[in-house]
């Protein structure tokens, strides 16, 4: 209990590891579960049914699992759930979840959130993100591993940004982002592929020639949606070693309801 400041106010309910630190004027609720490691820092709200992973390092002025800003919201006990090693910093806000949809907030594992960072309610990220100061997504969007958001994106409800996707400073995001595809514009439009963070994460020369040449097939052919879709395939026939990334990038154009938003052009 040396770890808590004597300033902090923590619920009896509350289930935190021995070897969690609490910063002072804190103040934790009755269903939060806290793992061993994880550290939180000064005036703090972790309230609703909200489950930190080990860790974490949540810095001073955040509100953690405050219900949705969703007028449907009527009490019932949704969750936000966080990973393991991730870093939040200063003045952001993430939501639990609504009965309307997944019922839960999930944020991964190794994600780099930086200030003033909004992440509402049923908003799935994966691992290994990084989002920039003032970043905010709004209600029911899926972010896939390896996001980069640069600072003050905007990204619209039930919006879906796919693995290794990048967006410029600014981005207004209101259609689906394909994987790996570089973003920049209000409203964003595709610029490029995100080349330089796949080297960065080992990508082979051969898997980034790929990835080249699904980014033509995308927006330099003149293709239909559905004619880029039989090019990405054809891709993959020609190319076995790609087939891990163009079946990534088909299954994201492929998914159910992916047609509603369509993706940026």
């Amino acid at each position: 209990m040396t770890r808590i400041h004597s300033t902090a106010l923590i619920d009896q309910g509350a289930q935190l590891h021995s070897s969690v630190e609490v910063g002072p004027y804190t103040v934790i609720g009755p269903h939060v579960r806290i793992g061993s490691g994880s550290k939180i820092g000064a005036h703090c709200v972790l309230d609703g049914h909200t489950t930190i992973g080990q860790d974490n390092q949540i810095f001073q002025f955040n509100s953690i699992g405050a219900v949705p800003q969703d007028k449907k919201y009527a009490g019932e006990p949704c969750e936000l759930v966080i990973g393991d090693r991730n870093t939040i910093r200063e003045f952001c806000t993430l939501n639990i979840g609504t009965a309307g949809d997944k019922a839960c907030t999930r944020l991964g594992n190794d994600n780099w959130i930086m200030a003033y960072v909004h992440l509402a309610h049923d908003c799935q990220v994966g691992n290994n993100t990084i989002f920039a100061n003032n970043a905010s997504l709004a209600g029911h969007v899926q972010v896939g591993d390896y996001v980069i958001l640069g600072g003050f994106t905007t990204v619209h409800q039930f919006c879906r940004l796919g693995a290794h996707s990048f967006t410029s400073i600014n981005a207004m995001i209101w259609a689906d982002l394909p994987p790996f595809v570089m973003c920049q514009g209000q409203p964003a439009k595709a610029r490029s592929m995100n080349f330089e963070g796949l080297k960065r994460r080992g990508f082979s020369p051969e898997r980034i020639k790929i990835v080249k040449e699904m980014f033509k097939v995308l927006y330099r052919d003149n293709l239909t949606l559905e004619q880029a879709k039989v090019a990405i395939a054809d891709l993959a026939l020609n190319d076995p070693d790609s087939a891990e990334d163009t079946q990534m990038m088909l299954d994201f154009l492929g998914a159910p309801n992916s047609e509603q938003r369509g993706i940026v052009r």
